[in-house]
């Protein structure tokens, strides 16, 4: 078995570092998994000149499964838009065929206090979040900038989707909904938008195929504001690129940190780039206090998904449910009074456990 690791920018090289500690108790324990490290985003602009090089997508195509950190920073905000590090990002994606994203958002016991909303609202939270990566407004033709006829600059992109798009994500949904508490809220804007209402159909059509699965619709608009009022009426949420992308950040605070959560990105055939949901923080870098777990999270839906070993996926979730059991808290989950460790503490935290187990 084979890992791609891509570190990126900010703080992704120190929390990619600790998940690669789990990797090393795994593979101590006889696991035979190898990895092999490229840079990548900024990092990959800085050592190449292109925030993909030749060199890192060879070895992301050769590779089983994909570990990444996180990309960007202020350092690169004046670059060409196809030279910034979030271009690679995208185009890693769309390379790869990584059309369905995989967010879940769980809150564990110990942190509903860490949330923003009433723990009576919050407590138990357990769903996710399946997006669709590779259309919509990021990837749809034409885009980019002219005049219009009163001479003023103006910005346009292109919302789109096509039918077989639509029925492999919907199907993503499904099943992921069929293996949990069967239900399936499909989020859009079919009251204003054309691609919208063909999702709507689509989706519709599709659910005479998942009788076993309660099918829902929901305007993105209420979508967002019934997370914050009710979160744990949903379970499994299918919806586009855009809406998935802001609804799935905002569900990552109803777990109390952004920190927390780990993400999949899968082909058809369940090879995947995994990677937290959060940016590259690079206030943080090189300060020993980001929290690493939604990384070793990452990590575990790796090995569930790509490399079809659940049970390590298992013991490493497992792992992080006990040192947040133990106390153990980075500053993004930490409450007044409780005591704050590191990077490389939580590390070693997770590490210990996982020996344990």
């Amino acid at each position: 078995m084979k890992i791609a690791i891509l570190p990126g920018d900010g703080i992704g090289p120190e929390i990619v570092a600790q998940a690669l500690r789990v990797v090393e108790v795994l593979r101590g324990e006889g696991l035979a998994v190898t990895t092999e490290s490229a840079p990548m985003g900024g990092a990959g602009h800085d050592a190449a000149g292109d925030p993909l090089p030749e060199a890192t997508l060879a070895l992301a195509r050769s590779a089983d499964a994909i570990l990444m950190g996180a990309v960007g920073g202020p350092k690169y905000d004046t670059l060409p838009r196809e030279k910034r590090p979030e271009q690679g990002l995208l185009r890693l994606r769309k390379d790869l065929a990584l059309f369905a994203n995989l967010r879940p958002a769980i809150l564990y016991p110990e942190l509903a206090a860490a949330s923003t909303l009433k723990p009576e609202v919050v407590a138990g939270l357990d769903i996710v979040i399946v997006r669709e990566l590779t259309g919509d407004i990021y990837f749809g033709q034409p885009r980019g900038r002219r005049k219009n006829a009163a001479g003023d600059d103006e910005g346009f992109d292109t919302m789109h989707y096509s039918v077989p798009e639509i029925e492999r994500i919907a199907r993503v949904g499904f099943e992921a909904a069929r293996k949990r508490g069967k239900k399936l809220c499909s989020v859009d804007k079919a009251n204003v938008l054309d691609t919208s209402i063909l999702w709507r159909e689509t989706v519709t059509r599709l659910a005479a195929q998942y009788p076993e699965v309660a099918l829902s619709h929901m305007y993105v608009d209420n979508a967002a504001m019934q997370l914050v009022r009710n979160p744990k009426q949903f379970d499994v949420i299918v919806t586009g690129n855009m809406f998935g992308d802001i609804l799935s950040d905002e569900a990552s605070m109803l777990a109390g940190s952004i920190g927390m959560l780990p993400s999949a990105s899968l082909d058809a055939r369940q090879k995947g780039l995994y990677e937290p949901i959060h940016g590259s923080a690079p206030d943080l870098a090189g300060r020993d206090q980001a929290n690493p777990l939604a990384t070793i999270l990452s990590l575990a839906m790796l090995f569930r998904y790509s490399l079809a070993r659940a049970d390590v996926g298992d013991r490493i979730e497992a792992a992080v449910r006990k040192v947040l059991a133990q106390g153990h808290r980075t500053g993004d989950i930490a409450l007044p009074g409780e005591q704050v460790i590191g990077t490389r503490a939580m590390g070693d935290a997770v590490v210990a456990a996982l020996r344990d187990s």
